[in-house]
């Protein structure tokens, strides 16, 4: 269950795809965007599973590359994954960032911002054969897709009565 210790270069690279545009995402928040409505077990799943998740990515040697063969698709897969999210954020970026446009879905993922990186890391922790890595994503995901199925159901709910207004 427990990996070995040591750095992981890949683990470093899916941490800054996911880091940088979240960065740029503090000063590109969406129009009316509230953290004060998240519920707050899914918050603490999600600040618990980024702390265990990103300690993992970093420090699991075994999903960095020893060789070329077939379980490397798995890796490859979640890179895959991980430029689909870094594509939906090139697109929010764009947008004229409106809740409708945070919580979208991408080529059929729902709340594509929350979705893909978990996807990534999980398929990450297959790669490495990582247990604990499988087990922290998981904790991750329920925390951060509730809190963005959360947001978009109040988004929705907020479009629904304006449209019912005009």
């Amino acid at each position: 269950m427990f990996d070995s210790l040591g750095f992981s270069y890949i683990g470093l690279l899916f941490i800054l795809m996911l880091t940088i545009p979240n960065l740029l995402w503090t000063q590109n928040q969406p129009k009316n965007y509230n953290p004060n409505q998240e519920n707050k077990w899914l918050v603490f799943c999600e600040r618990f599973g980024q702390v265990l998740v990103t300690t993992l990515a970093l420090l699991t040697p075994s999903f960095n590359i020893t060789s070329i063969d077939l379980w490397t698709i798995w890796l490859f897969v979640a890179f895959f994954v991980m430029c689909m999210y870094e594509s939906w954020w090139i697109r929010y970026f764009k947008s004229e960032h409106t809740l409708q446009d945070f919580y979208s879905s991408y080529f059929g993922v729902p709340v594509a911002g929350a979705t893909l990186p978990v996807i990534a890391f999980f398929l990450l922790g297959v790669y490495g054969c990582s247990i604990a890595m499988i087990i922290s994503i998981t904790i991750l995901g329920v925390g951060h897709i509730g809190v963005h199925l959360g947001h978009k159901k109040i988004s929705d709910q907020n479009n629904a009565t304006k449209s019912v207004k005009s």
